[in-house]
């Protein structure tokens, strides 16, 4: 004889449970021109809980963007982290192209020649944020999550 067992969770408390447990890990897309940086930055978000593609100029960005959009009329990106001096096409040439497309992901402008009127720039865009290189990646990682929480399983 079969028992049935007794479960207080409601039902929709058990769908929230299996919707939880099947929650995507939130992908950003990474746009770094510095070998070194782009690794460091990449391994961080990663530990956080983060599913980064990396870009290595300003033209592998628009590939990754336009492969993602294809067919979907949508981004596959909760945010972007972008340098804003990169080879091909700069970060902040991509963002004022591409911030006004349906769907587009938050961003954070990162660089190392920063001056008052490319953070004025950035910030009329409406960039997330905006660090000047050097950082503290925990600083950045803050910010990130702040924007988008990292999934926790």
């Amino acid at each position: 004889m079969t028992q049935n067992r007794y479960d207080p969770r409601s039902n929709a408390q058990k769908s929230q449970e299996l919707s939880a447990s099947e929650k995507v890990i939130p992908r950003i897309l990474l746009a770094e021109d510095d070998d070194e940086m782009r690794r460091l930055l990449s391994q961080a978000l990663f530990a956080a809980g983060y599913d980064v593609i990396q870009c290595h100029d300003g033209m592998d960005f628009i590939t990754h963007f336009d492969l993602f959009i294809i067919g979907k009329g949508t981004l596959d990106f909760e945010l972007i982290i972008s340098d804003i001096l990169m080879p091909g096409l700069t970060g902040l040439e991509i963002f004022e192209d591409l911030h006004e497309y349906k769907g587009f992901p938050p961003t954070i402008l990162i660089t190392a020649f920063g001056d008052e009127d490319i953070r004025r720039k950035a910030i009329q865009l409406g960039a997330a944020a905006m660090f000047d290189k050097p950082f503290e990646i925990d600083d950045l990682l803050s910010k990130v999550r702040e924007i988008v929480p990292p999934h926790t399983a």
